[in-house]
């Protein structure tokens, strides 16, 4: 497998620096750094995108996020491993991804289950995680990015 092009934020100047603010933003929210990390893995795994998925397991790692939830991520409505506030994050997060799967994508029911566990400013940074992920899952999958290629 061959990437078509470089990740089209690398190609164009000006246009990592301030996703990478963005995501500075997100880790500056008050979320734990594993939470944001499984969201972000949850995201890249509906979208496919194997590059994203394969940070995703490396950051989860690294924010100690344990084997058993990075192996159980995609099932973790099934896996015990899960807290209640990663569960709202998670559920949030994949209702925020499939937007196009029902006419109330983000519905009432996840949304105040997300805002019983994370304050305002908390929810700012899982949904700029959210879209930043699914951002990256657009250009890595449309682009052919090769998973482990970024180091």
């Amino acid at each position: 497998m061959q990437a078509r092009m470089q990740n089209p934020a690398m190609v164009l100047s000006g246009a990592m620096g301030p996703i990478q603010e963005i995501f500075k933003a997100v880790h500056g929210g008050g979320v734990d750094a594993q939470t944001l990390e499984l969201v972000h893995l949850r995201v890249s795994q509906i979208n496919g995108c194997s590059a994203c998925v394969d940070a995703g397991v490396k950051g989860g790692r690294k924010a100690g996020v344990g084997e058993e939830k990075l192996a159980t991520a995609a099932a973790w409505r099934e896996a015990p491993y899960f807290s209640d506030e990663e569960r709202a994050a998670l559920a949030l997060a994949e209702a925020a991804t499939r937007l196009a799967d029902r006419p109330d994508a983000v519905s009432d029911e996840i949304w105040d289950t997300a805002a019983t566990y994370y304050d305002e400013k908390q929810l700012a940074a899982i949904v700029l995680m959210i879209g930043v992920t699914n951002l990256f899952n657009r250009l890595n999958a449309t682009t052919r990015q090769i998973a482990g290629a970024w180091g």
